[in-house]
């Protein structure tokens, strides 16, 4: 018999809803603490966690239990799947992958678990990758292969307004030699070897979007692209943004423009803007 292979990947993925029913993705959900409550992060309202963060209340983020992992793991299992790929961030920004290994010793199929080294839509990417592969009925050794190409290939670019927000959270890694700037001076970030890395120093809120672009633009090096905008919080500068990546790379995709995770944004900070650029394989 052929593979049936189902894709799970979790909410940091950033993929949006409709995108992931398409797909058949399955979606576990990262969990946000805001104020000692602590629920799955699609549970809460967008518009108050950003006001949380603002006020300064304490806000963190709690992977996964093994259960949610588990349960998702045989709801596919009962779908009729004979093995499973399941996408997920950085285990050195969450201990979510580990969760999820965890979890896959107790399943009577095989579960390919995945650490992708990064967040956001080049996880989402992958998975969608791997859902269009599966769906197709390859194996699931193609499957997995098509994942990790999108998602070893695909590049992370980052605004923050603030580092202190990933300073608070502990995320900052590398960036932390970005700490002590001044106020005007916004860091671009990238996500390198599975944690938050620096990239630049810009003068300015729009010269630094507009630096963003432009490494989006050196990223897909004429190249078929995949691009995703995302956005933690309202910004004006997300459709110029989209119609800069529209003219300067013809040869991609339609940009698609999401709303970035809770859970990275409640590390990023309100205002935070990222870029996606993955290649198509």
């Amino acid at each position: 018999m052929p593979d049936r292979v189902a894709v799970v990947t979790d909410s940091t993925a950033g993929l949006p809803p409709e995108l992931a029913a398409r797909w058949g993705i399955r979606v576990i959900q990262i969990q946000l603490q805001v104020r000692g409550q602590i629920d799955d992060e699609n549970r809460y309202d967008r518009a108050e966690l950003i006001e949380s963060l603002k006020s300064g209340a304490a806000v963190s983020t709690t992977p996964p239990e093994v259960g949610a992992f588990f349960w998702t793991y045989q709801d596919a299992v009962s779908a009729g799947a004979t093995a499973i790929v399941s996408l997920h961030l950085s285990g050195k920004m969450s201990a979510t992958v580990d969760a999820a290994r965890e979890a896959s010793q107790q399943i009577q199929i095989p579960v390919y678990v995945m650490d992708t080294g990064t967040a956001n839509m080049s996880v989402g990417f992958a998975a969608i990758s791997a859902a269009r592969a599966a769906a197709a009925g390859a194996p699931a050794a193609r499957v997995v292969t098509a994942a990790e190409y999108r998602y070893a290939t695909s590049r992370e670019l980052i605004y923050v307004d603030t580092l202190e927000y990933l300073r608070r959270g502990g995320r900052i890694g590398g960036a932390q030699a970005l700490l002590g700037t001044a106020f005007s001076i916004k860091p671009l970030l990238t996500l390198a070897n599975g944690e938050v890395s620096p990239l630049a120093k810009v003068a300015g809120t729009r010269r630094a979007v507009a630096k963003m672009v432009d490494l989006a633009v050196k990223q897909a090096r004429g190249r078929m692209v995949d691009l995703a905008v995302s956005q933690f919080g309202e910004d004006e500068h997300v459709v110029w943004i989209a119609n800069q990546l529209r003219k300067r790379l013809p040869q991609a995709s339609e940009p698609l423009l999401v709303e970035a995770s809770m859970v990275l944004g409640a590390h990023l900070g309100p205002g935070s803007l990222g870029i996606t650029v993955s290649p198509v394989a």
